[in-house]
């Protein structure tokens, strides 16, 4: 028990940056906000990182399936437009996803999305886990990911751990894996993120 604490502590002190939220939206809001996207089917893996230490922060997982979601498990990411159930953010559209990453950059943390192309088939397991596994508690947000990931046929070998970065290098060394990552120089924390983001694009 003593080694399993010590690790959920050292797991909280790494991934700060997952706060447990609780929004729970109606049906009627996460049916009206539904984004079916076109194109192929994807998922993209978020890893928010610490620019002065290189450690991981978050970890998140847009999918793009029948409908465009966004598992962000204990994430601090909420806005009234955006439904949100079990920590999955509805109605994902491109100018969505790019105000979810403009909020996690800042001075202090940038983004890393890994896209990774899927079957049809692959993306609507991916969507049903993520939407039967509910609410995650805080500074699980790696572990939930990498559980979701592991369950998608084809990615059995992810191994499932707390630390973000690692998740991030098991993800690198896949194929047809396309990166990117997004810098901001802004300060503050996810919540004026998303507040500056609204003030400068009014229509997301």
């Amino acid at each position: 028990m003593s080694n399993l604490f010590l690790a959920l502590a050292v797991a909280g002190a790494l991934v700060a940056g997952c706060a447990q939220k609780g929004k729970e939206s109606s049906t009627q809001e996460i049916e009206a906000s539904v984004y079916r996207p076109t194109g192929q089917p994807s998922m993209t893996l978020f890893t928010m990182v610490n620019n002065n230490s290189g450690a991981g922060a978050h970890s998140a997982l847009l999918i793009n399936a029948s409908q465009s979601v966004l598992f962000d498990p204990a994430g601090s990411f909420e806005h009234a437009r955006v439904p949100e159930r079990g920590d999955v953010l509805y109605g994902m559209t491109p100018s969505w996803v790019r105000s979810y990453k403009s909020a996690h950059a800042r001075d202090t943390f940038h983004v890393v999305s890994q896209e990774i192309p899927l079957t049809a088939a692959q993306a609507e397991r991916a969507l049903q886990l993520v939407q039967a596994n509910g609410a995650v508690a805080s500074a699980m947000c790696a572990n939930a990911t990498s559980g979701i990931l592991r369950q998608v046929p084809g990615f059995q070998n992810i191994r499932q751990g707390f630390y973000p970065l690692k998740l991030m290098e098991q993800v690198e060394g896949m194929p047809n894996v396309i990166t990117d990552r997004y810098y901001e120089t802004d300060s503050g924390d996810v919540r004026d993120g998303v507040a500056d983001y609204a003030i400068t694009n009014s229509n997301p």
